[in-house]
């Protein structure tokens, strides 16, 4: 946990520069409440959580209780992007690839260096869709051969193996477990009993997009790699969310999303090959023969901006100053406030995310109310109280999906679970 002098000369070394004198003095203010004092000292802080939230210009006649399919970007984020997008509009060929377009070497560095990799390892790119897609498309498969996946991967993810399917007559099995797993050993052993010698993938999601589980992926890989087969891990909502590293997960393969928990601006995302396996995964778009063992070769996409990928060191930044605990730690403190109360106040409430275990979830909670479908609860929830929330119809278990980020405050999840709570004891009709 960084103490007050770390925290002031983080900001020193890699935020001053680039933030605007407003975010330096709400994260300069912020560290000065915090102390010393531990993640989980500070997680119901209000103190220390409301210099944070400054940091973001927001639309606070909604409740967004939806921040893992996309966050909003703290205020000098996003005005980093559009200086360098207004900068690039002078003159694009100069300004645009000459000037901003070299910066990304030090995107990548620092992204590799929080990661725990090469920066010859790490590729930037769009998304974490555009991530995985490079993996899914670019392994070298041949009729027959198996890849196996959960039915609780993104369904982008299984869409793509379903195209690979019907193009070059792979087989895609598809596992289930169930939610909440029991143990980590359990999962494991779902993989292990699809495993046949054909196995040549493995596609696993670090944290569900449903309930936010997070998966025991070392274990996996550490099952997989004595047989040679190759394990791809979607890490849309992983990184930035909690802390880990790349040695931690043991992974060869690692995709994500920055505009998620990163707080980066959207459009955008890494995709990580450890180096001596970029010769063997094929970019989705062609790059010379002279890029073959190149991690580049990933971001040979044509023209784009150079503005929403430099912005990424201001995000990163923004997080390495708050720190990954305490960010962990306030997520499930948030998240704990509303589905606890749920719990405790109704019988027809059933939560599927694993509460009070910090290695099994973290921010999203799903939970589910007898005799409520979720998608009309969530619709009474926005029309009624513009409370924006996550209504799934997942077929083996449809619920709701809450996703709150370091701006939520504790009013805004006390708002959500008394609606809820309301719906429940009077109906929504």
């Amino acid at each position: 946990m960084p103490s007050r002098r770390t925290f002031v000369s983080t900001l020193a070394a890699a935020a001053l520069p680039t933030f605007s004198p407003r975010a330096g003095r709400a994260l300069l203010r912020a560290g000065e409440v915090a102390g010393g004092r531990s993640a989980a000292a500070l997680a119901s802080d209000e103190d220390y959580w409301q210099e944070i939230t400054r940091a973001f210009d927001l639309d606070r006649t909604l409740v967004n209780l939806n921040n893992g399919g996309v966050s909003p970007t703290p205020t000098h984020v996003l005005e980093q992007m559009i200086r360098d997008l207004r900068f690039s509009n002078e003159i694009p060929v100069d300004h645009m690839w000459r000037v901003l377009e070299p910066r990304i070497e030090s995107v990548r560095r620092e992204l590799a260096r929080e990661f725990g990799c090469d920066a010859e390892e790490m590729a930037i790119v769009r998304n974490a869709s555009e991530a995985n897609e490079t993996m899914i498309l670019g392994l070298d498969l041949k009729r027959g051969d198996e890849v196996i996946v959960t039915t609780q991967n993104y369904p982008r993810m299984l869409t793509t193996w379903d195209q690979r399917a019907r193009r070059d007559g792979i087989v895609v099995k598809q596992i289930t477990f169930t939610v909440p797993p029991p143990s980590d050993d359990y999962v494991v052993g779902r993989f292990r009993d699809a495993i046949t010698p054909r196995t040549r993938a493995i596609e696993v999601t670090h944290i569900t997009n449903l309930t936010g589980q997070i998966l025991p992926v070392r274990k996996i890989v550490e099952l997989a790699r004595p047989l040679g087969i190759e394990v791809f891990v979607d890490g849309a909502h992983a990184f930035a969310h909690f802390p880990f590293t790349r040695d931690q997960l043991g992974a060869d393969y690692y995709g994500t999303s920055l505009h998620k928990w990163l707080l980066a601006p959207v459009g955008t995302g890494f995709l990580y090959v450890r180096r001596e396996k970029i010769p063997k995964l094929w970019p989705l778009m062609a790059a010379p023969t002279t890029m073959t063992a190149d991690v580049r070769k990933y971001e040979e996409i044509g023209t784009h901006p150079a503005a929403n990928h430099n912005a990424i060191s201001v995000a990163l930044a923004f997080h390495r100053a708050i720190g990954a605990e305490r960010k962990a730690a306030r997520l499930r403190w948030l998240r704990d406030r509303w589905a606890k109360r749920l719990l405790a106040e109704s019988d027809r409430v059933k939560v599927l995310t694993p509460l009070g275990d910090p290695t099994r979830a973290g921010a999203i909670g799903f939970f589910q109310v007898d005799g409520l479908a979720p998608d009309k609860l969530g619709a009474w929830l926005y029309d009624k109280h513009h409370i924006v929330t996550t209504p799934i119809l997942f077929p083996e278990f449809p619920g709701m999906r809450i996703t709150p980020n370091v701006y939520t405050t504790p009013d805004d999840v006390d708002l959500f679970a008394e609606k809820v709570l309301e719906a429940i004891r009077r109906g929504i009709a």
